[in-house]
C-alpha cells in the first residue's frame, strides 16, 4: 500500500461529472503513500465542493490563479514546482484543447503551461466529443508532447449514450500512476509470459487441469508492462482481467491445451526474457472421447474407462535448446512442489538448462494474492519474503534486469 510513497501529487479536476470519482481517487492516492494537493477549474466546482476534497486530503484546495494565499500570489508556479506529477482528472475536451495549445487562463492551464514535472491527463466526456477531429488531433499534440494520456474507456455516460469516452474508474487510474513511476528498466525488451493452468479433455465434457490461478504469470506482466517492456501473454484458462498497458504494450493469447500453449509459444521466440510461469499439464489424454463417457449402470467397478496418457511437450525445454543456440530468449522457469523445494527446485533448473528457476510450495500459493519465492541460479539462490503478487513481480523484474 505503498506504492506512491513520498510523491507529491497535483491533482487537477476539469469541469465534468466523471468528478465525483476522483473523490475515490484522492482517497486512493493518499491510502497508497501519495500527498495530495487539490487544484480546481470553476467548472469542477459545479460538480464536486472544494469543500469535500479538503476534507478528502486534509489540505486547501486552489480555484483561483490570484489566490493570496500564496504569499507571491503564484499559484500556478508555487504548487507546480512541489510537484512529482500533475494529474488532470477529469480532464474534460476543452481543458485537454487548452494544454495541447499552450493556452492559459485559468489556475489549472497555467499551472500545466508552467510545469517542470510530468503531466498525465485522464479524458472524461461524451463520445461525439471524444471522436470529434479537433479532440483526436489535440491526444496526438498532447502524446507528441510526451504528456500521457490514460484512457478513456467505452461504457455508458451520464448523458444516456454509450461509447467510448468514458473516464477510467478510480482503481484504474491509480494502476496508471503507480505504473508511471516504476522504472522503466525494461523499456525496448519484449517479454514473453506463459500463465494459467492447461486443461486437457478427456471427453467433450471432462478434462484435467490443476489449481493454478494464472495470479503469479499477469502480475509479472503487469509489473513488465509498467517496466516499460512489449509484452505477450499466453493464458491457459482463467478468468483474470488483461493487465492495463499504460507505460508498455500487452497482446494476450489465450489457449487451453498444453500442445495449444506450445503452439502458441514457439509462433515468435524473438524475444528477450521467457517466463514460463503457467502450471503445464504434463500428460495429456490419447485416447478422448467424441462423445460423453457414460457410467455403467450396474456401478461396477471393472466399467470404469482407462485412459491412456501421453506426455506432452515440454515448452521451457524447448525454447531453452533455442536460446541456447539464439543466444536468447533469457528464460525464467516457474516450480511449485509439496516438498523438498530446493533440492528439487535446482534439480529442475539444471535439467532444463536455464539461467533462473524460481520456486514456490504450491499449497501455500494456489489461487492466493500472495506468495513467497526461492529464485535459484547457477551460483546463488535467494529467498524473497512473503508479499503480494504484484510487489514480488516488481521485485523480479527489477533482479531480471540486471542480467539482461
Amino acid at each position: 500500500m505503498n506504492s506512491l510513497q513520498g510523491k507529491h501529487i497535483l491533482l487537477a479536476m476539469s469541469g465534468g461529472i466523471a468528478a465525483f470519482k476522483v473523490a475515490e481517487l484522492a482517497r486512493l492516492l493518499i491510502q497508497h503513500g501519495a500527498s495530495v494537493q487539490v487544484a480546481m477549474s470553476d467548472a469542477a466546482t459545479q460538480f464536486m465542493t472544494p469543500v469535500t476534497m479538503q476534507a478528502l486530503t486534509g489540505k486547501p484546495v486552489y480555484i483561483n490563479q490570484w489566490d493570496a494565499r500564496i504569499p507571491n500570489n503564484m499559484a500556478h508556479i508555487e504548487l507546480s514546482r512541489k510537484a512529482d506529477l500533475i494529474l488532470v482528472a477529469p480532464a474534460s475536451a476543452d481543458m485537454m484543447a487548452k494544454i495541447a495549445l499552450g493556452l492559459a487562463d485559468d489556475l489549472i492551464s497555467v499551472m500545466c503551461l508552467a510545469r517542470e514535472c510530468p503531466l498525465i491527463v485522464v479524458p472524461a466526456m461524451n463520445k461525439q466529443m471524444w471522436e470529434n477531429t479537433a479532440t483526436q488531433k489535440n491526444i496526438q499534440t498532447l502524446q507528441t508532447n510526451q504528456i500521457h494520456v490514460l484512457g478513456p474507456t467505452s461504457g455508458s455516460q451520464a448523458c444516456g449514450e454509450n461509447g467510448m469516452g468514458r473516464m477510467l474508474e478510480a482503481k484504474e487510474i491509480l494502476e496508471g500512476v503507480v505504473a508511471f513511476f516504476q522504472a522503466k528498466v525494461l523499456a525496448g525488451k519484449k517479454i514473453l509470459i506463459t500463465a494459467g493452468p492447461t486443461y486437457e479433455a478427456i471427453d467433450p465434457v471432462r478434462g484435467i487441469t490443476n489449481k493454478s490461478s494464472g495470479k503469479m504469470g499477469f502480475a509479472i506482466a503487469q509489473a513488465a508492462i509498467e517496466a516499460g517492456a512489449e509484452v505477450t501473454l499466453i493464458a491457459g484458462p482463467c478468468h483474470l482481467e488483461t493487465p492495463l498497458a499504460f507505460t508498455g504494450r500487452i497482446t494476450r493469447i489465450d489457449v487451453t491445451s498444453a500442445q495449444e500453449m506450445f503452439d502458441a509459444v514457439m509462433q515468435d521466440l524473438n524475444v528477450d526474457v521467457f517466463f514460463a510461469v503457467a502450471a503445464v499439464a504434463d500428460w495429456t489424454i490419447d485416447n478422448v472421447a467424441g462423445e460423453k463417457i457414460k457410467k455403467d449402470a450396474s456401478n461396477d467397478s471393472s466399467s470404469t474407462p482407462l485412459l491412456n496418457f501421453k506426455l506432452n511437450p515440454d515448452i521451457l525445454a524447448e525454447v531453452s535448446k533455442k536460446s541456447q543456440a539464439a543466444q536468447k530468449p533469457y528464460c525464467v522457469g516457474f516450480a511449485a512442489e509439496t516438498n523438498n523445494l530446493e533440492a528439487y527446485a535446482k534439480e529442475k533448473r539444471i535439467k532444463k538448462n536455464i539461467p533462473l528457476l524460481v520456486a514456490n510450495l504450491g499449497p501455500s500459493t494456489f489461487g492466493l494474492d500472495d506468495n513467497e519465492l526461492l529464485l535459484v541460479e547457477e551460483n546463488n539462490t535467494s529467498k524473497m519474503s512473503r508479499a503480494n503478487k504484484l510487489t514480488l513481480a516488481r521485485q523480479l523484474i527489477t533482479h531480471i534486469s540486471k542480467k539482461i
